[in-house]
């Protein structure tokens, strides 16, 4: 995989990695077929991110986490609303920000009513599966919150939602790429930012274990998939084709990120931090 060239400096970005949610329970409800590799069971940590791409020309906005009623239904901690987060990073969520989907899970399509006025990138082979019937079997719609998907559908036929097919890039320095996998359309994105490329695997990787020990998760539509996805990271890792990777739900992430100031620097860290964002210190 060729990703294109690191762009002039006004293309460079700082990315902030967002934990608004977490959720402890076993490794046995977050690896498929757990029992297969011998192990004893034991708590597992699953945290939940959304991301902000910035610099001094535009925003962009990663995935939008997940709405507090099904948070709730689910047996999730919201640790810090979205709809904060934004406001205390200074996203203004009516300026029409382009917003980035990954992929239509709960977690990740949550809050799309925050934003009146913003275009959404997805995978066609995404909003194709969740309008499909095979969307409706029970251990694939468990995945999904169908007024979250009919919003999605809502804001596709008013011309708000923008697709494509394998890879795009939706602003300069910025690529989506469709792998598959754990869902149809399920795509991770790279920025470049004043630390190098940085891959944000989203749910391509849930856990730097899983990637590592090429163990998927328990939630996959396309097993050979998700297995190449490993394959695809662990290659642009190995190549120098990206400087590090995010994860989607690893419970480290935020751990050697640097950290912005007030009370949001608990929960927020940054990549590539441009000249005047206000950073507390080394976490």
């Amino acid at each position: 995989m060729t990703l294109s060239p690191v762009p002039d400096d006004d293309d460079l970005y700082e990315l902030v990695v967002v934990r608004h949610g977490t959720r402890t329970g076993l490794r046995s409800e977050a690896y498929l077929s757990y029992a297969t590799y011998g192990e004893p069971d034991g708590p597992q940590t699953t945290d939940y991110y959304l991301w902000v791409a910035r610099n001094r020309s535009r925003t962009m906005l990663i995935d939008t986490g997940f709405a507090a009623t099904p948070a709730a239904r689910r047996g999730r901690t919201v640790l810090l609303p979205p709809a904060t987060a934004y406001r205390e990073l200074g996203v203004d969520v009516g300026a029409g920000h382009p917003v980035i989907i990954t992929h239509a899970h709960w977690d990740h399509i949550g809050n799309l009513g925050l934003f009146p006025r913003s275009t959404f990138h997805i995978a066609q082979a995404e909003l194709d599966f969740w309008t499909s019937e095979a969307a409706s079997a029970p251990l694939l719609s468990h995945f999904a919150e169908r007024d979250e998907v009919d919003r999605l559908v809502r804001l596709h036929r008013l011309g708000r939602v923008t697709t494509f097919v394998s890879r795009a890039s939706p602003a300069p320095g910025i690529e989506v790429v469709a792998v598959g996998g754990h869902t149809p359309g399920q795509s991770m994105v790279t920025v470049n930012t004043l630390e190098g490329v940085v891959l944000l695997t989203s749910d391509v990787v849930h856990f730097t274990e899983e990637l590592e020990r090429r163990m998927p998760f328990i939630s996959v539509t396309d097993l050979p998939g998700m297995y190449r996805g490993f394959g695809l990271v662990s290659e642009l890792m190995s190549s120098g084709a990206v400087r590090r990777i995010v994860t989607g739900h690893d419970p480290c992430e935020l751990d050697h990120l640097l950290r912005l100031t007030g009370p949001i620097g608990e929960h927020a860290g940054v990549i590539g931090a441009l000249p005047g964002t206000p950073i507390r210190s080394n976490s």
